[in-house]
């Protein structure tokens, strides 16, 4: 069976336009390579499971907290694929320590995990099918202003995402490519 199929199109150029954060990574950079280090270990795929060091700056003054997601929009589903996602990070907080994935104790305090599409909250990463190309993982950063978005860690990403974009006020994408 043959998985071939057109390039997904970015999700985020179908969302509302914000003012942009800048988002970076010591961990790879904008465009290039996820190591192994990164990637999930499972699914045929052999990886440390870490998850990437993240930073960003640029956030408006009004800015109450953070909301970080990965997504796989070259997966091969209708949706693509959820592998993190973050609400409540402080507005005080700009940096996600490399393994601040590996569950809420190892986020900064208020923060909280929602489970990703392999239903595992924390950082679930890369784990696209053999021979499928390269894969996009795009890492954005949500500004949130005002209150905290009325959800807890039972929603999916697409909600959190979804609550989200009507309190976002700056957002900023890294993309890390992987593929085997």
């Amino acid at each position: 069976m043959s998985i071939e199929r057109t390039t997904a199109p970015n999700p985020y150029d179908h969302l509302p336009v914000f003012p942009a954060l800048t988002v970076t990574s010591t961990s790879f950079s904008d465009g290039g390579d996820l190591t192994e280090a990164y990637v999930y270990d499972g699914w045929g795929v052999n990886g440390q499971n870490v998850s990437p060091q993240l930073s960003w700056s640029g956030a408006p003054e009004t800015t109450t907290s953070y909301v970080v997601t990965c997504f796989d929009p070259d997966a091969p589903t209708p949706s693509g694929f959820w592998h993190w996602a973050i609400a409540g990070i402080p507005a005080d907080v700009t940096e996600l320590a490399e393994g601040a994935g590996s569950g809420d104790a190892a986020l900064p305090e208020g923060a909280f995990h929602v489970a990703g599409d392999g239903g595992v909250k924390g950082w679930m990463g890369p784990c696209p099918p053999g021979g499928d190309g390269k894969h996009r993982y795009m890492f954005a950063v949500h500004a949130i202003e005002g209150d905290p978005l009325a959800i807890d860690d039972s929603v999916t990403p697409a909600v959190l995402s979804f609550n989200a974009v009507f309190q976002t006020v700056a957002r900023g994408v890294t993309t890390g490519l992987y593929g085997h």
